[in-house]
């Protein structure tokens, strides 16, 4: 109905007649917002409150959540997508910011389920944070002011039992967003930032009904020996936890019962205590369990997911006075160390694990899509990584419980370079005099950490929290970060900070650097790896964002935000800036870096198809050598022992920094770490010309063997080798090396590698390169936090004058079209090889379909040889698969 009305223009005000929690323990988000400027409105905030005000003249959100630029999205006075969207070319650089530069109110009128409220019913409103701080008013009165409800992450839970009437307003006025200024959500350097710079209602406010006992959030603290995975006389002891509060004025008794839950939602456990609270008292309530055999929960390429739950109610005398909700927690143990090197090593369950991972973004108007996050997490296990960063874009409950579900680790923490990191001590912050917190701040951090502690604690998905990003927290600081994650039952590693610049004496040294790079560097990069101490970023240690800075959209992508100017500046003005990079400011807004290897390396492009061709080759070695480096380097004196890919998505279109685009379509960085992280693989090393076999499982092992063919352009074979070994599970090793066959290579040469399991003759991975008989050489004197320059540059231009190879690939279905499941045969029947084969799926319409995965994709194919490709088409509506390649003339398959 509200979208219906929105389309004539009239909406309705937010009154929802539908009363919210009329059950003890029940809680209701606030579903739906009127909103308006505040110098609009004739009324004080007060008088706004109170209901029956008419807001008709106001805009209307149909969303429980957003911002104010998301409300509006939501309502439909802008949109993002169009050649009249914001996000269209550079549309957004003039969009009118003054609105937002004053308050704005959000307004909603609800219903309770009575007009009476008895002493043993009381009413509660929770916020999970409003960006940047807020005054709340209900029913006339003032519950909050803007120092207590500051920040994004500032949850607080207001008693409103004295304010609440059968028919209620509330009333929110929200304070304009300064990054330097409030503990907000910013985007740093990532893109541009939003007019309203993410102010509002980002997250939901609810309200909820109890009895006299209230229940504080519940958190599960899990206590398993580190035993091996087949060992089956584990147990595993489980505390539920949460406070209780006597909101009465004389004694109570009350019975705290959880029921714990198989995975298979079978009653496991159930746990009682009695307790007596003295009047207004608060209490811990501890219920312990031991569970015998549990089902352990894995990061997904090591074991399942089991998700056992639990439900926690407090009882005074035979009514419900409060109930959590089911609540999922997983059985499993993660601890972090320092190695002799000082760098971080994370173990989960007792096994060693190499972190691989990228660094998550929300979107740029705080919109939050289960679904779509989903997607991208999907993502994440195809191309084969198991972590995710949040660097403070820590979004919604929905976002770990989807973490848990899929098994995928997160890294969360707070986000650098502004209010978070103001310290005096931070040098990339330059202020005179330097910046310091006030006190209003180390209170709303202290919010802050409690509120996320409390959302985040039961999920087995949570490895550590970083309480710093590029630097660490002061002192004051980190003693309210350690008591709130303590308090909130906190069992994963804290790190200070994600960089090695320093740390507070509570927490000792990070283990992680943040030495770059950001933009392009030539795949030997990450191999060239001695001595440590000036190869910043090459593959040792622990690296928390780094990466060569590509993620170039293909053609169907770029149509739908850049103009046909636009896209002619990419090829024709290499060094121009670009809207859709980073912000103006930033080193990041254009790509001379890039475009300078591109353009010495693959030669001039003659056209958009050539360069985005170019421009796909090069992003797929970029995101492979980084992968490949540090997955080959696990088993090494110092160790590779973590890695997070910068960036793993964008806050909008953009034209780098990702592993896929903002509208899902996986291109040549996606490729490239996806067969960079397949769980058995073999590797090149650019620097020493060995070959690496890695192993990512905890289970697989025998005898193996790799094929190596290299050959010419014209297809002949330069040399061939079989390379013969035992693999051992979550271990790298190098097997071979071929630096002779190299050197024989005339101007380019096609390296391809073929690992099979000797018992089955089962291909595990197949792996191909272009090499160059000139090489890249690093310029190491040259390193900045960012890029590096490069003394020689390899020579590719041997390409673009290869002969044409033909192609032949055909599709086929077993379900009649229903599963969205192909495969399609590829094969080439020419004498010369195929060089980085795509496959495109398209609809009927010839627009790009995504989500979707391919089994493999950006291949190359030596003479004759063939290869089967599965496609799975997430939404069904492929009609087509488009055939292109650097030497392959474009055709097409038609699906059904």
């Amino acid at each position: 109905m509200i979208a219906l009305l929105l389309l004539f223009g009239t909406a309705a005000a937010a009154i929802y007649d539908k009363p919210l929690a009329t059950v003890p323990g029940q809680q209701d988000a606030i579903p739906n917002w009127d909103f308006q400027q505040l110098r609009k409105v004739s009324k004080t905030t007060a008088a706004l409150s109170e209901p029956g005000v008419d807001t008709s003249s106001w805009h209307h959100a149909p969303v429980s959540r957003c911002t104010l630029m998301g409300c509006l999205l939501a309502e439909g006075t802008y949109a993002t997508d169009g050649p009249d969207g914001l996000w269209y070319s550079d549309n957004l650089d003039s969009f009118d910011q003054s609105p937002f530069a004053t308050p704005w109110v959000y307004r909603n009128q609800f219903n309770l389920s009575t007009g009476h409220i008895s002493s043993k019913r009381h009413y509660f409103l929770q916020t999970n944070g409003i960006t940047p701080a807020a005054d709340l008013f209900l029913n006339g009165k003032q519950i909050a002011d803007n120092v207590t409800q500051s920040g994004s992450y500032g949850g607080h839970t207001y008693d409103i039992t004295a304010l609440a009437r059968k028919e209620n307003a509330l009333v929110v006025k929200v304070y304009p967003t300064n990054y330097q200024e409030h503990l907000a959500v910013g985007f740093v350097d990532w893109n541009p930032y939003p007019p309203d710079n993410g102010t509002g209602v980002w997250r939901d406010i609810t309200i909820k009904q109890t009895g006299d006992v209230f229940m504080g959030p519940v958190s599960v603290l899990v206590d398993m020996g580190i035993s091996m995975k087949q060992n089956k006389n584990r147990h595993a002891g489980v505390t539920v936890k949460a406070q209780a509060r006597n909101l009465s004025k004389k004694q109570v008794k009350f019975i705290a019962r959880a029921e714990i839950r198989t995975p298979d939602g079978k009653q496991l456990k159930v746990l009682n205590k009695t307790i007596h609270l003295g009047a207004k008292a608060s209490a811990t309530v501890e219920l312990p369990a031991n569970i015998q055999d549990p089902q352990v929960w894995w990061p997904a390429a090591w074991g399942k997911q089991p998700l056992y739950s639990v439900q926690l109610t407090y009882f005074v005398g035979h009514d419900t006075s409060d109930i959590s909700p089911r609540t999922n927690f997983g059985i499993r143990t993660v601890a972090s160390e320092l190695n002799v090197h000082n760098d971080t090593l994370f173990k989960v369950n007792g096994y060693p694990i190499q972190i691989r991972g990228g660094g998550y973004t929300s979107d740029m108007f705080l919109r939050w899509d289960p679904q779509y996050f989903e997607h991208i997490a999907r993502y994440v296990l195809d191309m084969g990584m198991n972590t995710i960063r949040l660097e403070g874009k820590m979004e919604h409950p929905e976002l770990y419980d989807i973490a848990d579900r899929l098994g995928i680790m997160i890294i969360a923490g707070w986000e650098c370079c502004d209010r978070w990191e103001a310290w005096p001590y931070n040098d990339d912050i330059s202020q005179d005099p330097p910046q310091k917190w006030s006190k209003v701040d180390y209170e709303t951090a202290n919010a802050s950490i409690r509120h996320e502690a409390a959302m985040m604690q039961t999920h087995p998905s949570m490895i550590a929290f970083l309480v710093g990003s590029d630097y660490w927290p002061d002192d004051r600081a980190t003693a309210i970060y350690l008591e709130g994650l303590y308090d909130a039952g906190w069992q994963v590693p804290i790190i200070s900070s994600a960089a090695k610049r320093g740390y507070p004496k509570a927490l000792g040294p990070s283990g992680m650097k943040m030495e770059g790079p950001y933009d392009w560097v030539p795949p030997v990069y990450w191999f060239d790896r001695e001595p440590t101490d000036n190869r910043s970023g090459s593959s040792f240690g622990f690296g928390s964002e780094l990466g060569a800075g590509v993620g170039t959209p293909t053609q169907g992508s770029l149509t739908r935000f850049l103009t046909d100017k636009d896209m002619e500046d990419l090829w024709k003005k290499p060094n121009k800036g670009l809207y859709h990079m980073s912000q103006n400011t930033s080193q990041f807004y254009d790509r001379s870096i890039y475009n300078k290897a591109l353009f010495a390396r693959y030669g001039k492009p003659t056209s958009l198809d050539d360069y985005l061709m170019k421009a796909q080759m090069m992003d797929y070695e970029a995101t492979c050598s980084e992968f490949e480096g540090w997955a080959s380097q696990w088993s090494a004196s110092r160790p590779a022992t973590g890695l997070i890919y910068w960036m793993l998505n964008n806050a909008w279109p953009s034209l780098h920094w990702n592993q896929f685009d903002y509208y899902l379509h996986p291109t040549g960085s996606y490729f490239g770490t996806k067969i960079a992280n397949r769980v058995e693989h073999v590797a090149f090393d650019y620097f020493e010309s060995f070959v690496s076999i890695i192993n990512q499982s905890l289970d697989q092992s025998g005898p193996r063997s790799v094929h190596v063919d290299l050959v010419d352009l014209d297809g002949n074979s330069i040399s061939q080798q079989k390379l013969h070994f035992i693999t051992k599970p979550n271990k790298s090793q190098k097997i071979g090396d071929i630096s002779s066959a190299i050197r024989m290579i005339k101007d380019v040469g096609l390296l391809r590698l073929l690992l099979v399991d000797d018992d089955t003759e089962k291909v595990l991975s197949r792996n191909a390169y272009w090499l160059s008989k000139q090489k890249d050489v690093v310029d190491w004197t040259t390193t900045t936090w960012y890029s590096v320059d490069v003394k020689q540059s390899a020579n590719f231009t041997a390409l673009n004058t290869m002969e044409q190879a033909t192609i032949t690939a055909s599709a086929s279905n077993n379900n009649n079209n229903s599963s969205g499941v192909w495969k399609l045969r590829v094969e080439n029947n020419a004498t010369v090889p195929a060089v980085f084969i795509q496959l495109n799926l398209v609809d009927k319409g010839g627009n790009d379909v995504a989500p979707l995965t391919w089994s493999d994709n950006y291949f190359t194919l030596l003479s004759r040889e063939s290869i089967e490709v599965e496609l799975t088409d997430w939404s069904g509506k492929g009609a087509t698969v488009q055939v292109d390649g650097k030497n392959v003339k474009k055709s097409w398959i038609r699906l059904g």
